[in-house]
């Protein structure tokens, strides 16, 4: 028995840090961006993966006409293997370029950093799905469907702001690297994640690139 207490007290530990961390990356970014550096597990994962899950298991609700388990489970499958296999390149693409321009960061650092600015990724995603059953499109041009288009830009801006700086420390605590050779990297790894977003788009799996 004294295996399973161990295990679960890693795990208990491991979710109250990733807790600590989500409410770290809103409120204290950066500080908490160079604690996930020194100390972040890989266990942590775990926990984002489980949020995904949940959302990937919301959005094949919601874009499954016919409610049997085959298409649920086949959506379900799709938008899981796609989005991890996303999270793969995207860290890969990332390392190899910031081995490139003299990075000494670490795999396992930028897993951790890019993991964790999926969290934005995952509630604009979540908030879209859930807003899609709510109020489903086409939404009314009075004053009522106004205002819910302007909060609805007003949130996702706010998200797409905090993803950008989620990334970014990312890079900086992850690769090791200045401003200049950061941007370099941003230049030459964003035309190529535009074109593997495209692919996605063309194979019907995310109208909005999961990065």
């Amino acid at each position: 028995m004294r295996p399973f207490f161990v295990m679960a007290y890693t795990l208990i530990r491991a979710g109250v840090t990733f807790g600590q961390t989500v409410i770290g990356i809103i409120f204290r970014p950066y500080e908490t961006y160079r604690r996930i550096a020194m100390y972040g597990k890989l266990l942590e994962l775990m926990y984002i993966v489980v949020l995904l899950a949940l959302y990937f298991a919301t959005a094949a609700l919601v874009k499954t006409s016919l409610f049997t388990p085959f298409l649920l489970t086949r959506k379900f499958l799709v938008l899981t293997g796609a989005a991890a296999y996303t999270f793969i390149i995207a860290v890969s693409l990332f390392w190899f370029l910031g081995k490139l321009f003299g990075s000494s960061g670490t795999l396992r650092t930028i897993a951790l950093g890019w993991a964790y600015s999926l969290v934005p990724t995952w509630g604009w995603f979540f908030l879209t799905s859930i807003l899609y059953v709510i109020l489903p499109p086409q939404r009314t041009t009075r004053t009522g469907g106004m205002i819910f288009s302007f909060v609805y830009l007003l949130i996702s801006t706010v998200l797409f702001l905090w993803k950008i700086i989620l990334s970014f420390l990312t890079l900086r605590f992850g690769l090791k690297l200045d401003f200049i050779r950061i941007l370099a990297i941003c230049t030459i790894a964003l035309p190529i994640l535009a074109l593997y977003s495209l692919g996605m788009y063309r194979l019907g799996i995310f109208r909005i690139p999961f990065i």
